[in-house]
């Protein structure tokens, strides 16, 4: 019989890695034994899948920008996805392109996480009056960088530009910048974008 309260619910990033078939198999098929009797944790483990299903539509249309994990980027390769990938440094620079056949572009910012609570990331655009800033990103301390995922339709319209990207440990001392990361785009050739 299917219990609809838990007293034990399942934390979040254990059904994100049961979802994502990262957890070993004594865990995974006791997790699947709460889940059979427990609607509550299955009907949040399918939110987290419907969620997942929208984030993974909207980044395969490249849609936005974001920030993703390396599990989800694994995922996307998996499905067939064809990424091109740039890898900066804290003031570094890159001459980027996005070719026909990319379905997105990510890039790798290298950054001192350590001990950083709140990370903000913004995009400074030339076509923009103003920067876009996305607030309290989420990231992986021990990683030492975060995978950003360029807006698709964006870049295959964007001209010969230079954008940079920085990223802000955020505390309640204020801001302290861990990085400023140069994009020098140019447009393949025959694009849109020339």
């Amino acid at each position: 019989m299917r219990r609809f309260t838990c007293e034990a619910p399942i934390p979040a990033e254990t059904l994100e890695g049961y979802w994502l078939g990262e957890l070993d198999p004594d865990a995974q098929s006791s997790l699947e034994e709460h889940l059979f009797s427990c609607a509550r944790c299955s009907s949040r483990l399918q939110a987290l899948v419907d969620l997942g299903a929208g984030i993974r539509a909207v980044t395969r249309e490249g849609g936005t920008h974001a920030v993703i994990g390396a599990s989800f980027l694994g995922k996307l390769r998996e499905d067939g996805m064809n990424i091109r990938e740039y890898r900066l440094g804290p003031g570094g620079s890159v001459a980027c392109t996005i070719a026909p056949q990319d379905d997105l572009v990510v890039s790798r910012l290298e950054a001192p996480l350590q001990g950083v609570r709140r990370l903000d990331l913004v995009f400074h655009d030339t076509r923009l009056s103003t920067p876009v800033r996305l607030e309290d990103v989420a990231f992986d301390p021990q990683s030492g960088e975060i995978l950003l995922a360029h807006n698709t339709p964006f870049l295959r319209s964007m001209g010969k530009a230079t954008n940079y990207t920085q990223l802000f440990a955020v505390d309640e001392q204020g801001e302290r910048e861990l990085g400023r990361y140069t994009f020098n785009h140019t447009p393949w050739p025959g694009s849109q974008g020339s």
